[in-house]
């Protein structure tokens, strides 16, 4: 293949990659590749590699529009994952308090490895 056709194939991988938010075999299938030939150029062309990471945030970008829908629709799980996850600072957080009752020892167990036989 050519430079100027391998060239066109990957931006065409680039183009497939973003349509289908970052779903490599989709992309690869619309773009006509194995989807060991992406992973390769991965690893070869560092621009390339840096177009692809950037693709990244689409599907962030994409998930998150979501998660504000549903937010706006009051969907509980949505504002409750996103307390959880922005509104760490305001308190809105998750923990679990452990309280143990009871007459139970606890022993330190300290291990050495062996000495090398000589």
């Amino acid at each position: 293949m050519d430079t100027q056709n391998l060239s066109l194939k990957k931006q065409a991988m680039l183009e497939a990659l973003e349509k289908s938010l970052g779903v490599v075999t989709t992309a690869a299938n619309i773009v006509g590749i194995n989807r060991r030939t992406h992973y390769d150029w991965l690893e070869n062309d560092s621009e390339y590699k840096e177009a692809v990471d950037a693709l990244q945030d689409v599907a962030l970008d994409f998930a998150e529009s979501k998660l504000f829908k549903n937010i706006e629709k009051a969907k509980e799980a949505s504002v409750f994952f996103y307390l959880k996850t922005k509104g760490k600072k305001r308190g809105y957080i998750e923990r679990q308090e452990i309280v143990h009752e009871g007459d139970i020892k606890s022993t330190v167990v300290e291990w050495k490895p062996a000495e090398n036989e000589k």
